[in-house]
């Protein structure tokens, strides 16, 4: 069977018309040329070239072989191209979660945007998720990465994950506008104490709830949760109603409703982590670029990723 290197000495020649030409064209002597052509003509049991001392041309069944020719190694440099993006994470796949409280947070849109400029040709798969539910997906490999807001909580997840920490995202409290607290710079917990508040239920958003109760436990209450609603903004629009305050993200800023307002905390461990997990174990390029993209963006920042005031 024919193999690459015969199908460029039969181009070369081909297109030379001049054995003499073609095996300068390709820094070989001219003998080796002429058995390689030979050895094709008997695997194909054909005549592509008619040559005496003189001319070199090409027969009908050689004509119609030189066209076959190029695509065929046109077709395996675009084999080739393919197969080394692919090993190189610029082709491919990758499925990525988010909690919903990310979406806000410019981290995400940057790393797609930047990951989208490097990697074209990566079909991206993306799909709202809340935290633990991610660390379920990513060990169970129906998700490649995931923005989570929290460490994990269990054993086997810490030791099957990676995390690589993007920001700690400072906590605000949102208050109806109208609010007697409304227009401080900044508040302690310890001001809220005895207020109501609005929350996500536990089972969706666990980290968000557990960090509003484990700061009001520092200030020596714990907070009367008079609401549920499933998304940070439906928080929100209890908020403006009056119904309760909120513990929010700094980046939920971003949503401009009319009648809340926002007023950081001071405790200085009043913040949400914001970070990307995946298996330790996967092997994929694709993965591997991306948290390279991800990598790259937070040191371009140099500081953690903030919404400013």
């Amino acid at each position: 069977m024919f193999d690459f290197r015969q199908l460029r000495y039969f181009i070369a020649v081909a297109e030379e018309l001049s054995f003499t030409r073609a095996a300068q064209r390709l820094h070989i002597s001219q003998p080796p040329l002429s058995q390689q052509i030979q050895s094709l003509e008997q695997d194909l049991g054909v005549r592509l070239l008619e040559r005496n001392k003189r001319n070199v041309a090409l027969t009908e069944p050689g004509q119609l072989f030189l066209e076959q020719a190029r695509q065929i190694l046109l077709q395996a440099d675009e084999a080739r191209h393919l197969v080394s993006e692919a090993a190189a994470g610029f082709s491919g796949q990758l499925r990525l979660a988010y909690t919903v409280s990310v979406s806000f947070h410019p981290a995400l849109p940057q790393a797609l945007l930047r990951f989208g400029r490097n990697a074209p040709n990566v079909r991206m798969q993306l799909s709202e998720m809340y935290t633990e539910p991610q660390f379920s997906a990513l060990r169970a490999g129906q998700i490649d990465v995931g923005f989570v807001r929290n460490e994990p909580a269990h054993e086997a997840d810490a030791r099957a994950l990676r995390l690589e920490v993007i920001d700690r995202e400072p906590l605000l409290l949102a208050l109806p506008s109208g609010h007697p607290l409304a227009t401080r710079r900044r508040l302690r917990m310890s001001d809220v104490a005895g207020q109501p508040f609005v929350a996500q239920p536990r089972e969706l958003a666990a980290t968000l709830y557990d960090r509003l109760v484990q700061l009001a436990a520092k200030s020596d209450f714990h907070p009367q949760i008079r609401q549920h609603a499933q998304q940070l903004t439906g928080l929100l629009a209890l908020v403006s109603a009056g119904i309760g305050l909120a513990l929010v993200p700094t980046t939920m800023r971003a949503v401009r409703l009319a009648g809340v307002s926002y007023v950081p905390l001071q405790e200085p461990d009043a913040h949400l982590l914001l970070a990307v997990a995946s298996r330790i174990d996967d092997p994929s390029p694709v993965l591997a670029q991306f948290l390279s993209t991800v990598a790259d963006l937070k040191a371009a920042r140099g500081v953690p990723i903030i919404v400013p005031d």
